[in-house]
């Protein structure tokens, strides 16, 4: 397994006793990719996530990204950073070049963008995120298989690189919610100015 950030903290490993897997949990920044037995795993709000598989290989990955682009000031520690969609791509797809897998044959599921962020005007994170990933993802020719983008409900999601397999759990939000609080944090830090099929399950009630 072989993964990277330039978030303060490396990814958190632990094993999952629900899916009696080994985990890595990734944040804003972060990104992973591996192969053999395992999960990938991150919570979604406005940011999104793709995983990336080659099913020749079993080789897969994931990433998590806030913006699009890089808004930050070259001076910026910011500037370079997994953060922001393009860089978050690419570096991922050489994490997996790395490992053995080929670009070619990489497929793509993607998730997230949802609408959890209010007060912001007209600056609708998610959507941007949404917008940028597929384009990205088509310009590069990389078939796009699965997706659950855009919308209003965080998401919980576990990706399985020996598979391809994803399975998705919709959160309900509530106002002050942690991760309402954290994207509003990545945003200011960043200069904002304010395969498988996929298994969806319900959301747990409160």
């Amino acid at each position: 397994m072989t993964g990277g950030t330039l978030h303060p903290s490396a990814p958190a490993r632990f094993f999952d006793r629900d899916l009696q897997v080994e985990t890595v949990k990734i944040l804003p920044g972060q990104y992973h990719a591996a192969r053999g037995e395992g999960s990938i795993s991150t919570v979604l709000g406005s940011c999104v996530a793709t995983c990336l598989w080659d099913p020749v290989e079993r080789i897969g990955g994931m990433n998590h990204f806030m913006l699009p682009g890089d808004a930050a000031p070259a001076s910026s520690p910011w500037a370079v950073s997994a953060r922001f969609g393009v860089y978050a791509m690419e570096v991922l797809i050489n994490e997996m070049l790395h490992l053995g897998a080929d670009r070619r044959r990489l497929v793509a599921k993607a998730f997230g963008g949802a609408r959890v962020l209010q007060g912001f005007g007209t600056l609708d994170v998610g959507r941007r995120n949404t917008e940028f990933v597929l384009a990205f993802l088509q310009e590069e020719g990389i078939r796009l298989v699965a997706q659950d983008l855009l919308g209003v409900a965080p998401r919980k999601i576990h990706f399985f690189p020996a598979t391809g397999k994803v399975q998705l759990k919709r959160l309900h939000l509530q106002s002050g919610d942690v991760l309402e609080s954290q994207e509003r944090e990545y945003l200011s830090r960043l200069g904002e100015a304010g395969g498988g099929d996929v298994e969806i399950f319900p959301p747990r009630r409160r």
